[in-house]
């Protein structure tokens, strides 16, 4: 937990997740294998890593505490306790969920499993050619072409209806790491294609992925993850339900008026 107000403390005061939980590798140097290690239990292998699992646990503990908020948009930040508390005299929390509780109440895991385990591929390509509708993006296609090499579909997204980027993209659904000679082969294939290249997958992007998205010279593809498209389906209302808890309190001190 420690390691998270430090690295919000190097990132300025705030972060996206992604920045975040690259701040923190780097902060404590962790290894490849530790990065990708899979979160397991006794009785299953999830699609999340390890380290996610223990930092969205931390943020939401430190949050609990008071240290640490975050935004609709999923940006965390130091609160004022956070830029001058310490956790040194904490110690660790006295009552944590079981892994049980926490897995049985994650509806990210279970939609993740949902999507790769009963939707076919085709039907998994039309999800995210709605989505990319739903968030604004026109004229998207699936290509269905097995010549295209690894291109699912292509579509327009507009800035602030003035600017307007081609993009392809290629959607990968399944469980573990993707890695940087996906983004390679990715980017080979989108050459004079397109303006921009958006890869989508249920699992997680290794580090050496998204440094290959990023690199200097190359055109830079965006990586969208499972934790972000599960986010975006809560967010559009796509095959996700939320159900409102109303709670109801007594205003004794009402009835004190009259």
């Amino acid at each position: 937990m420690q390691a998270s107000l430090e690295a919000l403390q190097k990132l300025g005061g705030s972060a996206s997740k992604e920045e975040l939980v690259q701040e923190v590798i780097a902060l404590l140097k962790l290894p490849d294998e530790i990065v990708e290690q899979k979160h397991k239990t006794r009785s299953a292998t999830y699609n999340r890593t390890h380290l996610d699992y223990e930092l969205a646990w931390s943020w939401t503990y430190l949050k609990q505490l008071g240290f640490l908020e975050n935004s609709i948009r999923g940006i965390w930040a130091l609160t004022a306790k956070g830029k001058t508390g310490t956790l040194k005299n904490l110690g660790e929390a006295t009552e944590r969920e079981t892994e049980a509780e926490m897995n049985a109440s994650s509806w990210e895991e279970t939609l993740l499993r949902f999507l790769i385990d009963r939707l076919s591929p085709k039907a998994f390509e039309r999800l995210i050619q709605r989505v990319l509708r739903e968030t604004g993006f026109s004229q998207v296609e699936i290509t269905g072409n097995t010549n295209d090499g690894g291109i699912d579909g292509r579509g327009i997204a507009t800035i602030n209806g003035m600017l307007s980027f081609r993009v392809v993209f290629q959607c990968k659904r399944h469980k573990g790491g993707v890695g940087a000679p996906v983004v390679r082969d990715f980017r080979g294939a989108m050459q004079g294609r397109a303006d921009k290249g958006l890869l989508i997958t249920t699992g997680h992007f290794t580090r050496e992925a998204i440094k290959e998205s990023n690199r200097d010279g190359a055109i830079a593809i965006d990586l969208y993850d499972g934790s972000k498209l599960v986010a975006k389906l809560k967010t559009l209302g796509l095959g996700v339900k939320v159900t409102q808890v109303e709670h109801v309190e007594i205003d004794e001190g009402w009835f004190d008026t009259l």
